[in-house]
């Protein structure tokens, strides 16, 4: 742009430089006819082409620096000049009225639509999608719902009624046969323990002790002491071990009449505990108790860093993109641009927020384009206008030379013809 300003100045100056030289040039022969035509031209001419520069110039600066009466009228008018092209703009080009009916002939989700079902299938616009989830669930502090999960999950156990569960759990420890199957292992390890040398040498010293310290009278106290000195420890306990060990291989027996008497004993008990008041006062406190000093946040917060771990991880798997980010955001952008409806709706929210906008900020684009202005000195501004408008403005001053010539040929010929 300046090299184009600068070839039409230079255009310009040339112009006016062989208006002067071919009157210099004539001045011998203007007692000629033909002397005389030329003469009158590039006099014209001159004087067409120095009116133009003159009036070029004085829009900008003063003419050779001389502050001749209106010229540099661009600097001495440039409050006026701001205003008037702001006032153009706000109430000539950019009305509100004009940006509103701009604004009513976009349809904004039809555009929408298009621009994402063309972008949608691009690598770098999914891969951004994808990294903007990622980021979007990093920022999530997860361990700020830790108080409100522990809450909700303490309120919801306070909740329970033990009424309601405690019968169902009876019924099920009743047909998965727990007790039976409770009963086997506490007989197993009875069994187990009772097998050991050390429970034989343990229980045979408590008997000897027990027998030693029975008090009795007469031939009893005679008979005991008799008895304590033909048995020890190691036969006493073999006894009782030997004892211990039937018993429980008895009720091992699915079909022993005492292990079916106790297991009925054992049913009868849980039937009655489903009546059973105070147990359920009993396991209310206690489970209030409990809940009130349970603390759960560290098992709360791991589980919810590991969630979102596992998102985060699900989220870069390529089968997230392809079989359920990408049908989504198709299968809705289908939907969404077959109801019609729901389009209108969108594009009447998203023009009444627009026009709500330029209502609100539409004295705002004046004050843009002045603050833009008043930042550019004088010289910047009148170099900017010159740059872009100063190729028109010096052909001016060649077409004033130019015309000037040939009005000054026609006058001329004119006068020598009378």
């Amino acid at each position: 742009m300046v090299k184009q300003k600068n070839k039409s100045q230079h255009l310009a100056t040339i112009s006016l430089a062989i208006m002067g030289i071919g009157f210099i040039a004539t001045i011998p022969l203007q007692d000629s006819f033909w002397g005389n035509i030329l003469q009158g031209g590039f006099e014209a001419g001159l004087v067409g082409g120095l009116a133009d520069w003159f009036a070029v110039t004085a829009l900008f600066r003063h003419p050779l620096g001389v502050p001749i009466p209106h010229t540099a009228l661009l600097p001495k008018n440039r409050h006026r000049i701001t205003e008037g092209i702001i006032s153009m703009l706000e109430n000539d080009w950019l009305t509100k009225e004009s940006i509103r009916k701009k604004i009513n002939t976009i349809g904004f989700t039809k555009r929408f639509i298009e621009v994402a079902e063309s972008e949608i299938i691009s690598t770098s616009v999914q891969k951004n999608i994808v990294t903007f989830i990622q980021n979007l669930i990093k920022k999530v502090e997860v361990r700020k719902l830790t108080p409100i999960i522990e809450q909700e999950l303490k309120a919801k156990l306070e909740d329970l009624d033990v009424k309601k569960y405690l019968p169902l759990l009876i019924e099920q420890v009743t047909e998965r046969k727990y007790d039976e199957k409770t009963l086997d292992y506490i007989l197993k390890e009875i069994d187990e323990w009772a097998a050991k040398d050390s429970t034989k040498y343990k229980l045979g010293g408590m008997a000897v002790n027990a027998v030693e310290n029975i008090k009795a009278d007469g031939f009893m106290q005679f008979a005991l002491k008799s008895f304590s000195n033909l048995v020890n420890e190691e036969k006493l306990g073999n006894i009782i071990q030997n004892l211990i060990q039937k018993g429980v291989a008895s009720y091992r027996d699915p079909y022993n009449a005492n292990r079916q008497t106790l297991l009925i004993h054992v049913r009868n008990k849980l039937e009655s505990i489903k009546t059973d008041e105070k147990i359920y006062e009993e396991l209310s406190n206690l489970t209030s108790h409990a809940i009130t000093k349970w603390d759960p946040k560290e098992q709360i917060n791991d589980i919810l860093d590991q969630f979102q771990q596992k998102a985060i991880d699900f989220v870069a798997d390529p089968a997230f993109l392809d079989s359920y980010l990408l049908p989504f955001i198709n299968d809705n952008l289908v939907a969404l641009k077959n109801n019609t409806e729901k389009t209108d709706e969108i594009d009447t929210w998203i023009k009444s927020k627009l026009s709500s906008f330029v209502d609100k900020n539409h004295s705002k684009i004046g004050k843009l384009v002045k603050e833009n202005l008043d930042r550019l000195d004088d010289k910047t501004l009148i170099n900017m206008v010159e740059t872009n408008v100063g190729k028109d403005l010096q052909w001016i001053r060649v077409n004033g030379a130019v015309c000037g010539f040939l009005i000054g040929l026609i006058l001329v010929g004119f006068r020598a013809f009378f």
